[in-house]
């Protein structure tokens, strides 16, 4: 009789622990979250924090953390309790990415009795018909009524979804909870396919002398994941990515700068910047966003016309059918307080724009910009010049030794302008150099350039003339 009553026990205990395991799975969906920080990298990464409050059984369990970004690396998951970090702990973890579609649903039925709704639309009704799916491989296969039909017309009615297929990329986890009130969870991971990039407006006065200068973010989420209501960072910097890279502790404990304006907010960060959005926003999937970065007005700039040479004219016979070279614009500003900016400006694309005679801005040229740190000089390649024409002729040539050459040169400048204009000739020389003969003064710009700044007056013509010697 004990061993009977001690078997009966043993059946009855094993039977309350399989109802007490399948009453211990919990899911966790995007309406738990009381948190999100999202931060993007310039190099087609985030990193997600996302925060929530979950209803947690008490014992070990499984838990379902779904709304997880479909892009997401599940190497790169950490987990942790903010409410009591010791009384939770994920004892394993699992990335279920087998999403369902009408293909995969099939495949788990392959062998199983589904329905099958065909609608004659001629004598307006509906036939149910049960059938066995033989095959979904190239082409579906019942078998009905002991007849075997390859392919059949109408709607396949499934009985209930498989377990092992889900709708949404989820987490699964077995995990180990000892507390009775809800966790507050911090799950933070990394995701491809969420980009960001700057665009900037460059407005120019009248007289080419003063800018206003506009920043915008331009974010492209592809992650599979919307973020709602999302403390946004950006960095930007050449980060390195490793395939299994750690990056999200070194950038989960960067403190934002606090201040008062709408706008991004920057801050040094380890050998990069962090940009902080100085409210929240909301990145949906599949969605192109811009967000203002900056915004400085009656910043000083310079326009300026530059001629350049090439080293190699110096060492060989200059024969050009064509002595017209391009007298290329170029507008520079400096990026300092003093100049109405001052914030370190991430890489992007920089669009000028002027308005002409009648009051509509005109796009005028843009350049790309590098990661440009306060303080620094911003030079913008705009164009060619129309009324402002260079020429260049080698006036002489000589071979003095295998190794010296030596020959002159004749630049003439043109301007079609009704005022004077200043156009610099940047000439790179090679190896041991030296002017031998000059009509204009010039500066040495480094130990192999120089650089002659002339002004050529309105509707008016200047030559540059000058003989060097060359060695090697």
């Amino acid at each position: 009789m004990k061993r009977k009553h001690s078997i009966l026990c043993l059946i009855i205990l094993l039977f309350s622990v399989g109802i007490a395991r399948g009453e211990t799975v919990s899911t966790s969906t995007a309406e738990d979250q009381v948190g999100m920080q999202v931060t993007v990298y310039n190099s087609n990464i985030g990193l997600v924090k996302d925060t929530r409050k979950i209803v947690l059984p008490r014992g070990t369990g499984e838990l379902r953390f779904m709304d997880v970004a479909a892009r997401i690396r599940p190497a790169t998951v950490d987990v942790k309790s903010t409410t009591d970090p010791k009384s939770f702990a994920v004892l394993e973890q699992n990335y279920e990415y087998d999403l369902m579609n009408s293909k995969k649903l099939l495949d788990k039925y392959v062998g199983k009795k589904i329905k099958i709704i065909d609608v004659n639309k001629y004598q307006d009704r509906k036939d149910v018909i049960e059938a066995t799916l033989l095959s979904n491989n190239q082409g579906r296969i019942f078998k009905i009524n002991d007849e075997i039909y390859l392919g059949h017309p109408g709607y396949k009615v499934l009985p209930k979804i498989p377990e092992n297929l889900i709708a949404k990329p989820t987490l699964t986890w077995l995990c180990r909870n000892d507390l009775k009130k809800p966790q507050i969870v911090q799950v933070s991971y990394l995701t491809r396919s969420i980009n960001w990039k700057a665009d900037y407006v460059v407005v120019l006065d009248g007289k080419d002398v003063r800018a206003d200068v506009s920043g915008w973010v331009t974010l492209d989420n592809k992650s599979g994941a919307t973020y709602k209501n999302a403390d946004l960072k950006l960095v930007a910097g050449d980060v390195h990515v490793a395939e299994e890279s750690r990056l999200r502790y070194a950038v989960s404990k960067a403190r934002a700068p606090v201040a008062d304006a709408d706008d991004f907010k920057a801050k040094a960060f380890f050998e990069y910047h962090i940009y902080t959005l100085q409210r929240k926003t909301t990145v949906k999937d599949k969605q192109t966003k811009q967000v203002r970065l900056i915004t400085a007005s009656g910043a000083k700039v310079e326009k300026e016309l530059l001629v350049y040479g090439i080293r190699s004219f110096f060492t060989r016979l200059y024969r050009d059918r064509n002595p017209k070279q391009p007298v290329n614009v170029y507008v520079k500003f400096k990026n300092s307080k003093d100049n109405n900016l001052g914030m370190p400006l991430p890489a992007g694309v920089m669009r000028l724009y002027k308005q002409d005679q009648d009051g509509s801005r005109q796009f005028i040229g843009e350049d790309k910009i590098d990661h440009t740190p306060k303080d620094e000089e911003v030079k913008l390649k705009i164009g060619k010049a129309f009324d402002v024409v260079a020429e260049r002729r080698q006036t002489d040539y000589k071979r003095m030794t295998s190794r010296l050459h030596e020959s002159a040169w004749e630049i003439t400048l043109r301007n079609h302008k009704d005022q004077e204009v200043a156009v610099g000739i940047v000439e790179p020389l090679y190896g041991h150099w030296k002017v031998i003969e000059k009509n204009h003064p010039f500066k040495k710009m480094d130990a192999f350039t120089i650089r002659f700044d002339v002004k050529v007056p309105k509707n008016g013509e200047v030559k540059v003339k000058y003989r060097v010697r060359v060695g090697f």
